[in-house]
């Protein structure tokens, strides 16, 4: 590494469900695997692959039946996402064994910043060591980028999949960074790849060499942002505490009067879900639990909050969660106020494509939950409670 530089890695678990998978069920190591949601039906679709799988070109996003098309020995497992987040918690307190500067990303990504690791091993070795301990206690391979910033140690550990190991240098990236495709670099998705390569910017050289200005009028802040990247710039430091940063959304309203009428009360909650929905549309969030607080007559107050099965931010998805932890704790008695927080909060970005595969989990989940509002509605009647808003965000 450069002298005086900071070493950063960026592990990357390849194929993390598949691998878990494979870790707790031996048999399926060197077979085509797919993790697919609805996996006894042909609509399902398929979140993520063994290396083996992609050999025939199987792919996230397809649908089972063309995956089986492709690949007719394909071996499709439902998600277990409670094993996941387990096998991810032991994963970075291996990760943290190391040095504390451990910053998690998601559930199968994080930065290391190893500048200060004692013993002064090389970083090549110790990425080395990180590597094989990950395969030999969790038997789960990742890739990992080493560099002296994180948008190039992100770069880097996308070049060689699985088990892959690369360093990226300042100094490399005229041959290694500046020939990708544009929308091969990270930060940059579909719309803005679109906007560039229209400015004429089709490579990620491109893009580096272009004024610093033009980009600015074109892209505003996230061009200057773009420009440095492409050019080897990032100054963010590895943050352990990044996660915590903005630990809840939410909103609360006092009503106009007491009130124990459950129309009312079911009207308030949607529109503080609601709310709830725009702030962490608008903030970059999604939220994987929520919390309701109902204020009595009396000024006693009561916070119940739960876990969330997934990621999610839209009204429609969270109203129902939100309406169920009302019910179970409302004591009957007229209420003063009622808030709705998002808490366990995660970045959008970190989260997008498993947001966009993971609709698949609505009609399982939809099913359970509708088993315990017909509960409630024996209970209660059918006024207390619907499902929820049929018109999506």
């Amino acid at each position: 590494m450069e002298s005086k530089a900071r070493v950063i890695f960026h592990i990357d678990m390849n194929s993390y469900y598949a691998s878990v998978e494979m870790a707790f069920h031996p048999e399926l190591k060197g077979k085509p695997l797919a993790i697919a949601g609805n996996a006894k039906e042909r609509r399902g679709i398929i979140v993520t692959c063994s290396y083996e799988a992609r050999k025939f070109g199987v792919k996230a996003t397809m649908p089972i039946w063309e995956a089986k098309k492709l690949c007719p020995n394909l071996i499709v497992k439902e998600p277990d996402f409670d094993k996941y987040r387990s096998v991810s918690k032991r994963m970075f307190e291996i990760l943290k064994s190391y040095t504390e500067w451990v910053e998690p990303v998601s559930i199968d990504e994080g930065y290391m910043d190893v500048t200060e690791v004692e013993g002064n091993l090389h970083p090549l070795k110790l990425a080395q060591a990180i590597q094989d301990r990950l395969l030999d206690e969790l038997q789960l391979p990742c890739s990992i980028g080493v560099a002296p910033n994180k948008f190039l140690a992100k770069m880097a550990s996308d070049m060689k999949k699985p088990l892959g190991i690369t360093v990226l240098r300042k100094r490399d990236m005229t041959h290694k960074l500046w020939p990708l495709e544009i929308q091969e670099m990270h930060g940059i998705g579909k719309k803005t790849a679109e906007k560039l390569k229209k400015l004429g910017f089709h490579t990620i050289g491109d893009l580096a060499k272009a004024p610093e200005l033009t980009l600015k009028v074109a892209l505003g802040v996230n061009g200057k942002k773009l420009w440095e990247r492409a050019n080897g710039i990032d100054r963010r430091k590895v943050d352990p505490e990044s996660v915590n940063e903005i630990k809840s959304i939410g909103n609360s309203t006092t009503l106009p009067t007491d009130t124990e009428d459950l129309h009312t009360l079911e009207r308030v909650l949607e529109s503080l879900t609601d709310r709830v929905s725009k702030r962490l549309y608008t903030r970059g969030y999604v939220t994987e639990g929520v919390q309701v607080t109902i204020r009595y007559f009396n000024r006693k107050n009561t916070n119940r909050s739960m876990t969330l099965a997934r990621p999610m931010y839209k009204t429609e998805e969270l109203l129902p969660y939100v309406k169920k932890l009302f019910i179970e704790n409302w004591n009957e008695d007229p209420v003063r106020l009622l808030g709705v927080t998002a808490t366990q909060l995660v970045d959008k970005k970190s989260v997008t494509q498993q947001l966009d595969l993971f609709s698949y989990e609505k009609d399982e989940k939809d099913y359970k939950l509708n088993e315990t509002l017909q509960q409630l509605y024996k209970k209660h009647g059918k006024s207390i409670i619907s499902k929820g808003v049929d018109k999506p965000k």
